[in-house]
């Protein structure tokens, strides 16, 4: 296996070499094991990188290439994702499981290239199959390139990373599985780098600390990579300035607190101007979900920022942040996302001539699997996404027919009040299928997401998109109204991002440029909502030029099994698997 390994390096090396832009290469290994933690007074196992929870940091220079050889030491098959990186002409190497890969075998390794364009700030990486990136995550942190600086006063030398996470005292895989997809766990508690905090039972001792001296600024760096929730952060008697988020640099903005969506990245100044002492760093959900439903986590989990070097000692007992917002506060959340505007003046580059506009409604539906069972999903446009038995790049790229259609619809199949309460059964019913959106080369593209009520549930959908980063142009409350809301778009300094809220029982608009030739995911990132089905693929068509074709497959890629023997989105159980499979 070790010969295996270095021959297949040396031939992927030499294949990254004939496309390799300017910029340093990296080498990274990362092992995939089972490892035990202690957390909330219970034991269990976590598959988790290199033993360690958060897993490794990757440090790159912004035009950097990376190449991770990862070796699955689990019983199950894993993918693992880039989130936010481009991959440009590469979709080979963007990991979402059936989407761009198949899962990586127990036993097996895959050696994936990450390049590195023009992202800069922060970024992770994550497992992209089944609920495995609960343990399967990390920071990405991307410098500015050689003899560049930041677009911001630089900090005082020291900079700090804060991954936020999910803690579940039980296999949260096995959970899934054993439900057959019916329903989806609530964590027990959420995490700072891995810790829950002085507020939850047996983890005093391990809160996590960041020490810091009196009268500096440093640049904290922030990853939502909880599976399910998006979250306020404050740090108490600290303001922290915004400056960027997703790898993009934004106009600093002053703010008591933060609102971070599952997946996204953020970098904020903090300058420690406050009596030295210890200060809470506290994290609780922003709660979006059905009103009825009241079992969702409602841990405050804490860090605490302490002063070194005090001439008094710190107090015993930490500050807590007065300006944290409650868990309903979509308001508060709402007030943060309005303020997100690029650094610099973005109108030469937000597609003006759109050439493909699509209204997609983000949906809980129904699907009927006979006269009297139905059985809730999550939709785009009434579809349900199911996966192929081969990943849909490998059938695109050999024009293997049967896997998917290319009709994924530019909008909902009939319009009417989205947001209304009790709708009837004639808009909650939905299909099954794995339909894509083909894109011609240079496409400029106008997505409106409306968040519908259906099923009276309406929620967040913080909508993501592999191998493009998109401008946030507007959102708003209630219907889209197709008149009089594109009128207050703002087409001047929108924010660039790669995942944006499409709020509760309200509508996102975002723009993009389909210059990235290749098969790309589009999915809430919501674990729940993803692992139900609302997600497409977009398929972007070669240009006319070298330099605008997608890259050919790269040696060893993963071979396909069965997806439904290794719990494709925990659905082989469900009551429509047979009925869907028969189809």
């Amino acid at each position: 296996m070790a010969v295996v390994s270095w021959c297949f390096i040396v031939i992927l090396l030499s294949w990254t070499m004939l496309c390799l832009a300017e910029g340093k290469l990296h080498y990274h290994d990362f092992h995939l094991r089972e490892k035990n933690f202690t957390r909330l007074c219970v034991t269990s196992s976590m598959l988790v990188v290199n033993d360690q929870l958060p897993g490794p940091t990757i440090y790159v220079q912004k035009g950097d290439t990376m190449l991770v050889n990862v070796h699955n030491h689990a019983s199950y098959g894993v993918t693992i994702h880039w989130h936010g990186v481009k991959q440009p002409r590469n979709p080979w190497m963007d990991g979402p499981v059936y989407v761009t890969q198949c899962p990586i075998k127990p036993g097996m390794n895959f050696t994936y290239e990450v390049e590195f364009s023009d992202e800069e700030g922060t970024l992770w990486w994550h497992a992209h199959s089944d609920w495995t990136r609960v343990g399967v995550h990390g920071a990405i942190v991307i410098y500015p390139e050689e003899g560049s600086t930041y677009p911001y006063p630089r900090p005082h030398d020291a900079e700090e990373i804060l991954v936020f996470g999910a803690w579940y005292t039980y296999d949260v895989n096995l959970e899934v599985i054993q439900s057959g997809g019916s329903d989806q766990p609530s964590s027990d508690s959420y995490t700072i780098n891995s810790q829950p905090g002085d507020f939850c039972p047996c983890s005093r001792e391990g809160t996590y600390r960041w020490e810091v001296e009196y009268g500096k600024t440093y640049l904290l760096r922030l990853v939502n990579a909880a599976m399910n929730a998006e979250l306020f952060f404050s740090i108490a008697g600290h303001n922290m300035t915004v400056v960027g988020m997703d790898a993009s640099n934004l106009k600093p903005f002053e703010t008591t607190y933060v609102v971070i969506e599952p997946g996204q990245t953020m970098n904020l100044l903090v300058t420690t101007n406050q009596e030295p002492g210890q200060y809470y760093m506290a994290v609780r959900q922003c709660f979006t979900g059905e009103a009825t439903f009241t079992d969702f986590d409602k841990t405050n989990v804490t860090a605490i920022l302490q002063y070194n070097g005090s001439v008094t000692p710190p107090s015993s007992v930490p500050y807590f942040p007065t300006f944290l917002p409650d868990f309903y506060e979509k308001y508060a959340a709402m007030s943060f996302r309005s303020k997100l505007k690029s650094l610099y003046p973005q109108d030469a580059y937000v597609p003006k001539n759109v050439t493909t506009r699509m209204y997609i409604t983000a949906n809980f539906q129904d699907y009927k699997v006979n006269d009297t069972s139905n059985f809730t999903i999550t939709t785009l446009n009434n579809i349900s996404w199911v996966n192929p038995d081969v990943d849909v790049l490998q059938a695109y790229y050999y024009n293997l027919s049967g896997f998917y259609t290319d009709d994924f619809p530019d909008n909902p199949p009939t319009f009417y009040d989205f947001v209304a309460l009790d709708l009837g059964d004639n808009t909650t019913f939905a299909s099954l299928g794995t339909k894509v959106k083909v894109l011609e080369y240079g496409e400029e593209v106008e997505m409106v997401f409306q968040s519908s009520n259906a099923l009276n549930a309406s929620d967040d959908h913080p909508m993501h998109l592999h191998g493009h980063s998109f401008y946030v142009v507007g959102s708003g409350d209630g219907n889209f109204d197709f008149v009089e809301d594109p009128k207050t778009y703002n087409l001047f300094d929108p924010p660039k991002l790669n995942t944006a809220t499409s709020e509760k029982s309200g509508w996102l608009a975002i723009r993009f440029k389909a210059t990235n030739p290749g098969v790309w995911l589009l999915h809430c990132h919501v674990e729940r909502h993803y692992s139900w089905g609302m997600n497409t693929v977009f398929i972007v068509k070669n240009g006319g030029t070298p330099e605008t074709t997608m890259r050919g497959p790269p040696p060893n890629m993963p071979v396909c099994d069965d997806p439904f023997s290794i719990n494709l989105k925990g659905l082989n159980d469900s009551p429509f698997y047979s009925e869907y499979r028969a189809l």
